[in-house]
């Protein structure tokens, strides 16, 4: 897990994204306590207050729930809401900067399909090795 202190992301939201890939990668499974905030704020040595927002993101979003007396929880169903999420928003996003990108230097709908192709085919062929 790692924070860009250099980015124009705020540390919470990314402290928050952290947490949200490790709950994609199968690192904190649903139903398992999670980074509590002392341990966030060591980890990417920020203001506990910081690792804090980031949690109750978190907790808002219905990623982590929070049990009287006892540590913070990966939320059921929490992986899958990040997921959709991700598809839905960050995708999305993704997408649309290519497009524009794609359109400002002349690249046809079929290339840029075509591109995308390929770096699909060279991704497969690198977990192959």
């Amino acid at each position: 897990m790692r924070i860009n202190f250099d980015g124009m992301k705020p540390i919470y939201v990314q402290v928050a994204d952290a947490v949200e890939d490790e709950i994609i990668l199968g690192k904190l499974g649903e139903g398992e306590p999670a980074y509590s905030q002392l341990a966030l704020s060591r980890e990417f040595n920020i203001n506990p207050a910081t690792a804090a927002r980031g949690i109750n993101l978190l907790v808002q979003k219905g990623v982590l729930e929070k049990q009287r007396g006892l540590s913070m929880t990966v939320a059921g169903g929490a992986r899958q809401r990040i997921l959709e999420e991700k598809r839905e928003k960050e995708f999305s996003e993704a997408v649309d900067t290519l497009v524009e990108q794609a359109r400002k230097i002349g690249l046809s709908e079929d290339q840029v399909i075509a591109k995308i192709k390929a770096f699909f085919g060279a991704a497969e062929r690198n977990k192959a090795i």
